[in-house]
């Protein structure tokens, strides 16, 4: 579907989610996010344990938040409470951070393996919004973000980066809290009601209406858009290629940046 007439035009930049609405990634951060709680409760619970749903559970607790939240969230549904632990944890199952920092690794070895791509239509409108001088930022709770973004060869389309480890840095909350999106749109100079947020998990939509920006794009991939809607998207598509046709004309010497 296309926007409503005048809601892609009506904001001055835009914040993109990664995962998902980006680059193909939420299938390599499911895979990691499974075999790290599949193993772990393995060695809990024995072979009789209920293994990790990667698509209801990683959606519910652990998608688009930052990485120990979500270890935090998904053990505390199975009645599981770990000590948090710190970021310099070896990969194990004794903390919050250990058992976060065992799916960093899985995921870290998946990037190098070359398993991330970009979505065509998302990029298109990347691109077409670079042509037009429209200031674009990517907004992640992932602190392999810039990884990922070479990976997908999209690190070079982007004005800036609010990743996980700025989140960490600055103490942002993370979504469903809109502090990276307003963060981001800090850095981008412009106000909240004339910015753009493109995420395809709820938890991302709520942070997007939360800071009150001026249009929230649900991309419509693993939840379904009546769901997207009811978390506060304004627009839900299927693909942001769909968008492009929405925007004014290109200017006959494309911007650079």
């Amino acid at each position: 579907m296309t926007a409503p007439d005048g809601a892609v035009t009506s904001v001055d930049a835009w914040l993109f989610d990664l995962d998902g609405v980006l680059t193909d990634t939420a299938s390599v951060h499911a895979a990691a996010w499974k075999e790290t709680f599949d193993d772990f409760l393995r060695r809990r619970d024995g072979p009789g344990f209920t293994p990790f749903d990667a698509a209801g559970d990683y959606e519910r607790y652990v998608d688009g938040k930052p990485r120990y939240d979500g270890v935090r969230d998904f053990l505390a549904s199975r009645h599981i409470v770990l000590p948090d632990g710190s970021p310099d944890d070896p990969p194990g199952d004794g903390t919050v951070a250990a058992v976060g920092n065992r799916k960093n690794e899985l995921v870290l070895a998946r990037l190098a393996r070359g398993e991330v791509t970009a979505f065509p239509g998302s990029r298109a409108l990347v691109l077409a919004l670079r042509q037009r001088g429209v200031p674009r930022a990517v907004v992640s709770a992932s602190e392999n973000c810039d990884a990922v973004l070479r990976s997908a060869g999209i690190d070079d389309l982007f004005d800036a980066v609010v990743d996980g480890t700025v989140t960490r840095q600055r103490h942002l909350r993370g979504k469903p809290a809109p502090d990276t999106y307003l963060a981001a749109a800090a850095e981008l100079h412009v106000p909240p009601g004339k910015a753009a947020v493109v995420e395809d998990a709820l938890a991302g939509v709520e942070a997007g209406r939360a800071g009150e920006f001026g249009l929230v794009v649900g991309v419509a991939r693993h939840v379904p858009a009546d769901e997207l809607r009811r978390a506060g998207a304004d627009v839900v598509v299927g693909d942001l290629g769909e968008l492009v046709q929405d925007l004014p004309p290109a200017p006959d010497h494309p911007a650079s940046g």
